[in-house]
């Protein structure tokens, strides 16, 4: 079974795909950038992208029922990898050990020229 998992806290797609996908026991949530759900409107500043992003990301685990500590796998992609230990240092504010496992990479640009994507994978039951 695959459910559809979609949020008002959280910005809408911008293309084809969903914000996130529910299975049995698994939830795979699509890239999020740093666009304030309200305006659709990129939040300025490199900390501040970091930041909605990763709020973002919490609206779409509490519309699970889940929080950021349910998530097992994160993917960072940084148009500049000068913004990692911000990254770093804005993940422990808001995440609890054992920190989920993480791949983060500079990239050539992002959608809407965004500085940081992050996309997750949740388990369930932890």
């Amino acid at each position: 079974m695959k459910k559809q998992l979609n949020s008002k806290e959280a910005p809408e797609a911008i293309g084809p795909y969903s914000q996130g996908i529910e299975t049995e026991s698994l939830i795979f949530l699509s890239g999020q950038i740093p666009l304030d759900p309200n305006t659709m409107e990129l939040v300025e500043g490199g900390e501040n992208q970091i930041r909605q992003v990763f709020s973002n990301v919490e609206a779409l685990c509490k519309e699970a029922g889940l929080s950021l500590n349910h998530i097992v796998k994160l993917n960072v992609s940084l148009q500049d990898l000068s913004l990692f230990n911000k990254v770093n240092d804005v993940m422990k504010d808001l995440f609890k050990e054992p920190y989920p496992a993480r791949a983060a990479l500079q990239v050539a640009r992002l959608p809407l020229d965004s500085l940081i994507e992050v996309e997750a994978i949740l388990a369930k039951e932890i």
